[in-house]
């Protein structure tokens, strides 16, 4: 379930709620219900994928990439997969988790273990969103956000993307006001 705080400490767990309270941010964030497919259900409990297992998450989740090809001019997905002995978990831990903006919307559907999102609203203030399986979002281009990983260090995730240009982080240093 998404949590959503504020920096005074005020929280929101009601889906609609939070869309709202980001909305000025023109963030979108929602709840994707998944079909159980057994076969898939037993991958994303596993920590390690092979290339096989992965392609099989991916094409389990293909009409949401068709939709986004559609919408929002995605050309391709990937699958992130996170977990304590993930060689790639300590390097994304240090570039994601300060405030930085992308020339490309960022889109993310989770769909095993869980994530944070901070965001600077234009005021200053700053919110934390953290999502679980069967969340997604999408954050706009050049919106000053961060991103880690909740202490449980799993994630499971779909990526979708416009260009490979458009997810290198431009960095603004920004104080982090609020983390969790």
């Amino acid at each position: 379930m998404a949590v959503l705080q504020l920096e005074d400490g005020t929280t929101y767990s009601d889906i609609c709620a939070i869309a709202s309270k980001l909305a000025i941010l023109n963030i979108e964030v929602d709840r994707l219900l998944t079909k159980k497919n057994p076969a898939v259900q037993e991958i994303l409990i596993q920590d390690i994928l092979s290339v096989t297992e992965k392609q099989q998450i991916l094409s389990a989740f293909n009409s949401k990439f068709e939709q986004l090809k559609r919408t929002s001019g995605c050309q391709w997905c990937d699958l992130k997969v996170l977990h304590p002995g993930s060689p790639q978990i300590y390097p994304l831990m240090t570039q994601s988790d300060r405030t930085h903006t992308h020339a490309d919307a960022e889109v993310l559907h989770v769909l095993a273990g869980e994530c944070v999102f901070g965001f600077v609203y234009p005021n200053g203030s700053q919110v934390q969103l953290m999502l679980q399986a069967e969340e997604y979002i999408k954050v706009p281009s050049n919106t000053e956000h961060w991103f880690y990983l909740t202490p449980l260090l799993y994630l499971k995730a779909v990526q979708y993307y416009t260009t490979a240009q458009g997810w290198v982080p431009q960095y603004t240093n920004r104080k982090l006001k609020i983390r969790n």
